[in-house]
């Protein structure tokens, strides 16, 4: 039996400049005798560490406050120029790419729509590939600048270097996705469920900020979730955890995408409302038909907050959280309209000691925010002190 493993000064300078670069990325400008009481870190361990930060151009000094009789404090920063982070979200019915800087603004977007029957992954592939050139010509970035790409995808993934994707709504079945693309970029890649990324951007800015114990869910064309315990993401097994559009609703009950029956999906997923209100549509037009439905109250509606609100009692009753967002952009245009409704179902199918403890709200960071999610991926190795500009 091995005895601990020891560590040694470069490791704890390693993980004294992690906590640091972490403080000072959430907290905003900090001084560096802020810092020093936020982390617990001496003051000569704060003051070499922001040294080192401040000489690779990591944090810049940021103005001064007055202290109490004597000199100014420095405010120190993140540099949100040190480098920039590429979002992927690939949906049901589009591949969104995104440009950030380091304060997760916005630089440059590109899309390209997918059919529901044509979600081949050399099609993606390439339109993540194009995405990618897209946004750095617009955002006048050249690659170097860039920390790394990170991806949002339906599906179960695999951790590893080949990044496998189990998506059966689009026919992939051990997808090596990051081995594809490298192909055709040398960007560090990074793939995650779409839903993951997406409840990692309301945990960080978001919603979910501040809660340890949520479950973010996204409600689009199809339903996943995150599920949030002791402020980290539950991945379960194989990190397949967060499948909740395929929990089962009903027994025998509609055909779902995955190829099973009575999955929740089917019923809260915009294609399944659809489907059920006989109004198929193509991708471009979903949003505008569910708004239609939504705006007129139609009975698929009705029928779906009932069934929206058994999915979300079921979360519930599973892992008592403290918060439950909801979002993705038919989440979103149900819960604008209906979250009184939605609540009250919820709680007509939840034990009462857990619901009352749990509150439902909206996700803060609109429709787009699985690209945002993915950008996490990149920042948070960022924050670990794994990457850097080329």
């Amino acid at each position: 039996m091995g005895g601990p493993e020891r560590r040694t000064v470069r490791d704890l300078r390693r993980e004294n400049r992690a906590v640091l670069l972490r403080t000072l990325y959430f907290s905003g400008p900090t001084s560096r005798q802020e810092l020093s009481a936020r982390t617990g870190l001496s003051a000569a361990s704060v003051s070499n560490v922001t040294a080192d930060l401040m000489a690779e151009n990591v944090i810049v000094e940021a103005g001064q406050v007055d202290s109490d009789g004597g000199r100014p404090r420095v405010l120190l920063r993140v540099d949100p120029g040190f480098g920039h982070a590429i979002g992927v979200d690939v949906g049901e019915t589009h591949v969104r790419v995104e440009l950030f800087d380091l304060a997760m603004t916005v630089l440059a977007k590109a899309e390209y729509t997918l059919r529901p029957d044509r979600h081949h992954v050399d099609l993606v592939v390439r339109h993540i590939l194009a995405g990618i050139d897209a946004v750095l010509a617009s955002g006048g970035t050249a690659p170097g600048q860039v920390l790394g790409v990170g991806i949002g995808v339906p599906g179960i993934v695999e951790s590893g270097p080949e990044a496998l994707v189990h998506a059966q709504a689009f026919g992939w079945d051990a997808v090596p996705l990051a081995g594809r693309l490298r192909a055709g970029t040398s960007l560090p890649l990074h793939v995650d469920n779409g839903a993951k990324t997406m409840g990692q951007a309301e945990l960080w800015f978001g919603s979910g900020r501040g809660a340890r114990h949520a479950i973010v869910v996204l409600v689009g064309s199809g339903a996943g979730a995150a599920v949030i315990t002791d402020g980290l993401t539950y991945r379960g097994a194989n990190s397949s955890a967060g499948e909740w559009g395929h929990t089962k609703i009903e027994l025998g009950g509609r055909l779902c995408r995955c190829g099973a029956r009575g999955c929740l999906e089917a019923y809260i997923g915009a294609e399944g409302i659809l489907e059920r209100a006989g109004l198929p549509a193509e991708p471009e037009g979903e949003q505008a038909v569910l708004a239609e439905l939504v705006r007129t109250g139609a009975p698929v509606i009705e029928e779906t907050i009932g069934y929206l609100g058994a999915g979300l009692a079921n979360l519930i009753n599973l892992f008592n959280p403290e918060r439950i967002v909801i979002g993705g952009w038919a989440g979103l245009l149900l819960a604008r309209h209906e979250l009184d409704r939605i609540k009250k179902a919820v709680e007509e199918n939840s034990l009462s000691q857990p619901f009352q403890t749990a509150s439902i709200v909206l996700g803060r960071l609109g429709p787009d925010a699985v690209a945002l999610g993915a950008a996490t991926l990149v920042v948070k190795e960022f924050l670990l002190g794994g990457a850097r500009p080329l």
